[in-house]
């Protein structure tokens, strides 16, 4: 696989790449394409592709489980920003941990481009993942969310601090939140660190976090005091 270290595929050609991937992934809503034979990809992310379907249908479900104003599935796979967001996501994970440089980044980055959600190839992600509205949603390299975890927009589960090396260059180590399964987060909160929040867990809106959470607990932020004067 040395040819990937100077091979940088263009993005008309990842586009096509992920035209591909929705007909695979949606066949019921996309017509079949064939990969394009010039992206140059290993042979073994074949075999990954049913599974990137399931878990991309799963978060589909997902949406229509959390979302009254979801009508119909046809709904959410052509119009809702999950599902383009987790296609790209899911695929690019794949071909990150088979060891892909540069192409996982670049298909996250397409997907961000596009919805405003901001998710690095390397985080691990569980199944049933809805992100309703979601733009502002930021989710970092080491981040690692377990199944049926909701995010609402402006969320991030990003890093506190960096630790450097000897020559003071950043280390890549865990350093992103934890979200066990069943965790819901409100709008424009930010998680931070190497925290982990337990399962069944809600925590609430415009919240700054930076510590552990047990399971089953709602974290909510004081309500700030509002005075309303008149004009005159």
């Amino acid at each position: 696989m040395i040819f990937f270290v100077t091979y940088i595929p263009s993005i008309d050609l990842l586009k096509r790449f992920m035209a591909y991937m929705r007909g695979e992934v949606f066949p019921d809503f996309f017509p079949a394409m064939e990969m394009p034979a010039e992206l140059r990809l290993p042979e073994a992310f074949r075999t990954q592709i049913p599974e990137i379907a399931r878990m991309v249908n799963t978060d589909v479900d997902a949406m229509l489980h959390n979302d009254p104003a979801v009508t119909d599935r046809g709904e959410v796979v052509l119009s809702y920003p999950l599902t383009q967001v987790m296609i790209h996501f899911r695929t690019a994970h794949a071909l990150y941990q088979l060891g892909v440089p540069r192409i996982p980044r670049m298909l996250t980055e397409l997907a961000h481009s596009r919805t405003g959600i901001d998710i690095h190839p390397a985080a691990q992600i569980g199944d049933h993942f809805c992100i309703d509205h979601g733009t502002g949603v930021v989710i970092g390299a080491t981040a690692i969310i377990g199944s049926h975890v909701v995010l609402y927009q402006g969320v991030t589960l990003g890093a506190k601090n960096f630790e450097y090396d000897e020559q003071g260059r950043p280390m890549d180590v865990p350093r992103h939140p934890i979200l066990e399964d069943h965790v819901t987060v409100y709008s424009n909160t930010s998680i931070l660190g190497r925290v982990r929040i337990g399962h069944d867990t809600i925590i609430g809106g415009n919240v700054w976090l930076t510590q552990d959470v047990p399971a089953n607990s709602v974290v909510l932020q004081s309500t700030p005091e509002i005075r309303i004067k008149n004009k005159s």
